[in-house]
């Protein structure tokens, strides 16, 4: 998969966030695509899986020295690590990017992040594309903005860089920090009922794991033809008007022989619980983005790959809810890709 220009000796990449949804995600389809992959985690001998093809070593991301040790040798780092639950945002976030920069300084390799929307505030909303101003309200989106920040400063100093922005994550893999089995569904239950957290009418954008992944996957094998920072959007599955996630849930229980009832989400309950709990506090940050209508523009993707990989609706939450055993016991789900 990859370009011309590189040998079979580039094809090591280090993903950070290898146990969690969209690392491991990015880590399998990079084995599939020949690369050979290196992971770090503080219990290597507990995230390791038989047969899963990853280098397991043993580190923190938050250990500069354990960070540029693993990416020796390394074309590519793939900075996927994330606090769960939201929590310590302030005093994690930018120290765990700062030593993947320094890692791909010093081994000269190219730097793959997820992006999210949280950069944006309500003066970009409508139809964002890569260049709209970055003025976030809050606290998160704050942080993800320095985070470009520094990686496009980096860019200047060698470092590449390419960032692809989703929306909401949702896949089979990925059961924290997504409000897809956290907050439409609950994970590990057979699904019954599907909270709607969106005001009526209000449009959402969700991107499907695998396809992020792959999207990512394809940038990398042409990253030797990309500008030092490259930032894309992913326009993944734009819900209208904030029913298609919760019709499309209903229909694939359906079919699995379930009956769901939806709800509105209980917001009046995160609020109550705001003040003791800080998951809930984040979820309160965040609740803009389930009252304004905020659309992801992928014209720059599809002009760099030719279209974008796309997963249809009720494959991929198909896929979803099997992996997060919410369709019963024994289901087995093969998704479709489609072209975007």
């Amino acid at each position: 998969m990859a370009t011309a220009s590189f040998q079979a000796t580039d094809r090591l990449a280090l993903v950070l966030g290898a146990t969690g949804g969209i690392g491991g995600e990015v880590a399998r389809q990079l084995r599939e695509a020949g690369w050979q992959v290196r992971a770090l985690h503080r219990r290597p001998g507990n995230a390791s899986a038989a047969g899963d093809g990853i280098d397991w070593r043993q580190g923190d991301a938050m250990d500069r020295d354990a960070v540029v040790r693993a990416a020796q040798g390394c074309a590519v780092i793939v900075h996927a690590v994330n606090p769960p639950g939201y929590r310590r945002w302030p005093q994690l976030v930018l120290p765990m990017l700062g030593n993947t920069i320094a890692a791909a300084r010093a081994a000269g390799a190219t730097v793959v992040l997820p992006g999210t929307v949280y950069n944006y505030g309500p003066d970009a909303f409508g139809l964002l594309r890569e260049d709209a101003p970055q003025r976030p309200r809050t606290r998160k989106g704050a942080i993800r903005v320095e985070m470009e920040r520094q990686l496009q400063a980096a860019a200047t100093d060698g470092v590449r860089t390419i960032v692809v922005r989703a929306g909401d994550f949702f896949g089979p893999h990925l059961s924290g920090n997504s409000w897809f089995s956290q907050g439409l569904i609950e994970a590990g239950k057979a699904v019954r009922v599907v909270k709607v957290p969106g005001a009526p009418g209000v449009g959402h954008q969700w991107a499907y794991v695998p396809d992020v992944a792959r999207t990512m996957v394809e940038l990398i094998a042409k990253r030797s033809t990309l500008p030092p920072f490259s930032t894309f959007h992913l326009a993944g599955h734009w819900d209208a008007d904030g029913t298609q996630m919760a019709a499309a849930i209903s229909r694939v229980a359906h079919r699995h022989g379930l009956k769901v009832a939806q709800r509105r989400f209980p917001w009046p309950l995160v609020y109550a619980a705001a003040p003791f709990v800080t998951t809930m506090r984040e979820l309160l940050e965040m609740r803009y983005l389930w009252r304004e209508t905020l659309q992801l523009d992928n014209e720059r993707l599809v002009a760099t790959l030719g279209r974008e990989p796309h997963t249809p609706l009720d494959a991929a939450v198909e896929a979803t809810l099997a992996g997060l055993g919410c369709l019963g016991p024994a289901v087995g789900v093969a998704p479709v890709l489609q072209e975007k």
